[in-house]
C-alpha cells in the first residue's frame, strides 16, 4: 500500500482509468462518478479508456473530460459470449509490463491537470501512472485481471497473472462491489453498483410507443452492438414487444421489435427499467442494473468465464427469474420460456446502490470531505 495521505479536495480534479472490456465496467464508473458529482458538483474527471466518449456522456450529469488511451487489455473477445485467448496473450505482450517511459508520459499527464486523485475499474495501468504522479488511488473491483487468468490453461498468461497481481496489490484504497468473485481484504465493501433510472417507465414507453399495459421484453448482450439470428422468432410472439439495444444502426421498429443502435437516445438502465422482463448476458452492469430495477431476469451465463459461478450464485439468491442455456439463447428457443418469465411479480427493490456508497466513502474517507 502506499502513502494515504489525502489529496487536496478543493482542486475537484480526479482521474478515471477505466477497463474496455465490454462496458460493464465504464457502467460502473459512471455510476461512481455521477454519485461523486451529486455530492460536490465541483469535481472534474479525467476519464482516460478507449470505451467511447458518448457512453459517458449518454444520460450522465456529472462533468468529464475524455482522454482516449489504452488503458487495459482484459480479454479479446470474439463476441459477447467468447473470448479469444491466443489474441489476449498476444495483446498483453505489447501491452505489459508497463515501460516505465509510457507510464512517465501519462502521469506528466495528470500533474499537469492537477488531479489528486487517480481510480481504476479495474485498468491496472491507472495504479503505475498513480504512483509515478505521487497522488493516491482506488481500485474499484468484483474481480481483477490475475483471478481471471488464472482460470485459464494458456501458459503464455502465467506471467501476466503474476505481474498483474503484484499491481493490483499496490492501490492505495481497494474497494469491492457486490457481486464479488473472490473476497479480499479491503478497504470498503459496497452494495451492487449501477447506474441510476433517469425516467419514469411509462415516459420511456411512451417515447418508444408502447402502451402501459403491454408486454415488454428486452434483450441485452450488455449494449454490445450482436447480430441476433433469432429476430423471425420473436416476430411471431406478437402479444410481446421486444427491446433490443445494439442490434441496429438506427432506431427502428418492425412491428413488435424495436431496434436500437449501440448509441442510442434512450438510457440503458431506463429501458430496463420500462421492461417486463429482461433477456440476455448475465455481465455486471446488467445484473446490478436489473437488481436494482427488480424485474425478472432470463440470464444467460458464459458457462467457460471464470466469474460467471459468483455472478449465477448471486442472481439465484436476490434476482427473480430463471437460467437459459447460451445455445437456447442463441437459436432463439427461449421464447417458449417467455410466458414464464414475464409471469414472475417484479420485485420492489430498497437497498442502497453501490454507487451512492462509494462516494460517500471516497468523499469522506478519500478526498476529506466528511
Amino acid at each position: 500500500m502506499t502513502d494515504r495521505s489525502q489529496p487536496d479536495a478543493a482542486s475537484g480534479r480526479i482521474a478515471f482509468f477505466i477497463s474496455p472490456h465490454g462496458f460493464g465496467h465504464a457502467a460502473r464508473a459512471a455510476s461512481v462518478m455521477e454519485a461523486l458529482g451529486e455530492i460536490n458538483s465541483s469535481y472534474h474527471f479525467d476519464i482516460f479508456t478507449t470505451v467511447p466518449k458518448w457512453f459517458f456522456a449518454n444520460g450522465h450529469s456529472f462533468n468529464f473530460h475524455y482522454h482516449r488511451l489504452v488503458s487495459d487489455i482484459g480479454l479479446v473477445q470474439k463476441t459477447p459470449f467468447q473470448e479469444d485467448v491466443p489474441a489476449t496473450v498476444q495483446e498483453l505482450k505489447k501491452f505489459l509490463p508497463f515501460h516505465p517511459s509510457r507510464i512517465a508520459v501519462v502521469a506528466d499527464t495528470i500533474r499537469h491537470l492537477e488531479c489528486k486523485l487517480v481510480i481504476c475499474d479495474i485498468a491496472p495501468m491507472g495504479i503505475c501512472v498513480a504512483e509515478a504522479a505521487g497522488v493516491p488511488s482506488v481500485l474499484i473491483e468484483n474481480f481483477t485481471w490475475d483471478w481471471i487468468y488464472r482460470g485459464y490453461a494458456e501458459e503464455g498468461l502465467k506471467k501476466f497473472e503474476t505481474y498483474l497481481q503484484f499491481i493490483f496489490a499496490k492501490a492505495t484504497w481497494h474497494i469491492q462491489t457486490r457481486p464479488i468473485c473472490k473476497y479480499a481484504d479491503v478497504d470498503f465493501s459496497a452494495g451492487p453498483t449501477s447506474r441510476k433510472i433517469k425516467n419514469p417507465s411509462n415516459a420511456i414507453r411512451l417515447r418508444l410507443g408502447l402502451s402501459e399495459g403491454c408486454k415488454v421484453v428486452m434483450i441485452t448482450a450488455g449494449g454490445v452492438p450482436k447480430s441476433y439470428g433469432f429476430i423471425d422468432k420473436l416476430k411471431d410472439q406478437t402479444d410481446i414487444h421486444f427491446i433490443i439495444p445494439g442490434a441496429g444502426s438506427s432506431e427502428e421498429i418492425q412491428n413488435n421489435l424495436i431496434l436500437l443502435p449501440e448509441n442510442s437516445a434512450y438510457f440503458h438502465p431506463d429501458l430496463i427499467n420500462a421492461a417486463d422482463a429482461v433477456v440476455g448476458k448475465a455481465g455486471y452492469s446488467t445484473i446490478a442494473e436489473v437488481y436494482h430495477a427488480g424485474v425478472p431476469f432470463g440470464y444467460v451465463a458464459r458457462e467457460d468465464y471464470r466469474e460467471s459461478k459468483p455472478l449465477i450464485g448471486f442472481i439465484k439468491k436476490n434476482i427473480e427469474g430463471l437460467a437459459i442455456a447460451e445455445s437456447e439463447f442463441q437459436n432463439g428457443m427461449f421464447v417458449r420460456r417467455l410466458d414464464k418469465l414475464l409471469a414472475i411479480p417484479r420485485r420492489q427493490r430498497n437497498s442502497p446502490n453501490g454507487a451512492d456508497q462509494i462516494a460517500a466513502f471516497l468523499a469522506d474517507q478519500v478526498m476529506g470531505q466528511g
